[in-house]
């Protein structure tokens, strides 16, 4: 026994026409004859008395629509109590520029789907800018990639991406050289590369690589914003070296950049994501947190983040 058929029933009945009370469900006749008999078939009894002139509850029908009536309206309170009681507040979180690329709409699409009523505050900016927001309890969540510090976080580990010289594809860019398929990071040591600053968690572990291969790199500049950085990339003055996710805003990334894996297995950037403790966060903190680690393993499965794998 459904719902839809107690529905049915009483449409039925309280417009005494099996043909009017289906115009006004929507419904095909037959369909709706169809789901009143497999009713009473389920009942073991006859519920409408058809004729001519329309059709009338027998005995036992008159007996089970009061009862419908009355599970109608429970079922119709339960849907409002449950839309009255939907999750809401608000929730901030914050992405690097290179992550904010792949799953910032996903992010803001899930939620509006999951929770329509909890309002998504979304800060762009560099990890070490994100590390000290986190810090000072000014979000609530952040994707960082350096989480190894004495701090009162809940971290979770999500992926881990591949890093990639990139270079423009402009005849006279400065770094108009043949590149093979894949580098050491001892090979980019002469490639004049622009960097963001040392704060931050992409420089940190580009340092470390070039520490364990016992070189320098040629740093010309330093610039702390994505955008900013990729128009340099982007006109020939330098290269740089960032994940996939760098250029996942270029619709046409194919044709103005050349992308060349660095093939050092250390060379990686560990991504996780970090939060205010359990114990600090809202409900709609610990929900938007599952929906954010949800979309970061489908951008990942899918194919849409280019050279990620899932940490396990």
């Amino acid at each position: 026994m459904e719902l839809r058929q107690l529905r049915y029933l009483v449409r039925v009945i309280e417009l005494g026409s099996i043909s009017r009370a289906a115009l006004d469900l929507e419904l095909v006749q037959s369909a709706l004859s169809q789901q009143i008999s497999r009713l009473e078939s389920e009942l073991s009894t006859r519920l409408l008395q058809r004729s001519s002139k329309g059709v009338t509850p027998t005995e036992a029908g008159l007996a089970f629509f009061r009862e419908a009536q009355l599970v109608l309206r429970h079922a119709e309170q339960a849907v409002r109590s449950a839309q009255e009681s939907r999750l809401s507040g608000s929730v901030s979180v914050g992405m690097a520029p290179t992550t904010a690329a792949v799953l910032g709409l996903p992010l803001l699409r899930a939620m509006r789907e999951r929770y329509p009523d909890v309002r998504l505050h979304v800060v762009e900016s560099l990890s070490g800018h994100l590390t000290a927001m986190l810090n000072a309890r000014q979000l609530d969540l952040a994707i960082l990639f350096d989480s190894q510090a004495g701090r009162r976080w809940s971290v979770m580990p999500l992926l881990e991406e591949k890093l990639f010289l990139i270079e423009s594809r402009q005849p006279d860019a400065a770094t108009s050289v043949k590149t093979p398929k894949r580098m050491s990071v001892a090979q980019l040591a002469g490639l004049p590369l622009i960097l963001p600053t040392g704060s931050h968690g992409l420089r940190s572990t580009l340092e470390s690589a070039f520490a364990r291969a016992k070189c320098k790199p040629n740093v010309i500049a330093e610039i702390d914003s994505l955008a900013m950085l990729m128009d340099a990339v982007d006109s020939g003055l330098g290269c740089t070296v960032q994940p996939w996710a760098a250029v996942g805003r270029y619709a046409d990334a194919a044709q103005r950049f050349k992308l060349t894996e660095i093939s050092d297995t250390l060379a990686r950037r560990a991504t996780a994501l970090c939060s205010l403790s359990d114990d600090e966060l809202s409900p709609a903190g610990l929900a938007a947190r599952v929906v954010l680690a949800d979309c970061a393993r489908e951008a990942v499965i899918s194919g849409r983040w280019v050279g990620a794998r899932l940490i396990r």
